[in-house]
């Protein structure tokens, strides 16, 4: 591997590693590998390097960012966002706004049965609807997570993020469809956004205010 290679790839995990931190607030090391697709003995040597640069701090096992920790990650994200097609990236986003708005009716649907009675997951059928719902939507998204791992490589790996979410709640783990706190469907689809929005140097407010937030 060239010297360039190396430099971009490492740059590159550098920015997911801060990037995952930024979204989760805290991580630990298997957790970042993860959700970032790097293994974990370089998710830890990636750590070290970004404590002793005091762009993380690291308190027993979780590791957080710090404010020049997010300095670094938008210098990154700026140079990642100038080496990217934006047309080609434009015409993603507006073809992920279908699946997004998908996604939005089926999680209001997990959570409520309708506006005024919340979905207490006593009626199986009902929740087993759903989860049809969100095998079919993840069937119908995976030819555009490969557009998107073919204009970014870095994102490729979200695939394997969203196949195990789906695994775990075919396999009767519901709460991996909507959970804030652990890699649920519906987790790493925000994250995936907040992506979406840094690379087209956008921001999460104007996407709520247009719709688009989940």
């Amino acid at each position: 591997m060239s010297t360039g290679s190396s430099n971009h790839e490492g740059t590159s995990q550098e920015l997911s590693l801060l990037q995952t931190l930024r979204l989760k607030g805290r991580a630990t090391p298997n957790a970042l590998a993860s959700a970032t697709g790097i293994d974990e003995s370089t998710v830890e040597r990636l750590v070290e390097d970004a404590v002793a640069a005091e762009r993380c701090t690291r308190s027993g096992q979780y590791v957080k960012v710090t404010p020049a920790g997010k300095e670094r990650l938008a210098e990154l994200t700026a140079a990642e966002r100038a080496s990217v097609d934006q047309a080609r990236l434009e015409n993603l986003y507006e073809e992920f706004d279908p699946y997004n708005n998908d996604l939005k009716v089926l999680i209001t649907d997990w959570q409520m049965k309708d506006a005024n009675t919340p979905n207490d997951h006593t009626d199986a059928d009902y929740d087993s609807a759903i989860v049809s719902r969100l095998t079919t939507l993840h069937e119908s998204f995976l030819p555009w997570l490969g557009r998107l791992a073919e204009l970014n490589q870095r994102l490729a790996h979200y695939t394997a993020r969203f196949d195990t979410a789906l695994d775990q709640v075919r396999s009767g783990d519901h709460t991996f469809i909507a959970r804030p706190i652990a890699d649920s469907y519906h987790t790493v689809w925000f994250e995936l956004h907040e992506e979406l929005i840094g690379l087209l140097g956008r921001d999460r407010a104007s996407e709520a205010a247009a719709g688009r937030a989940v």
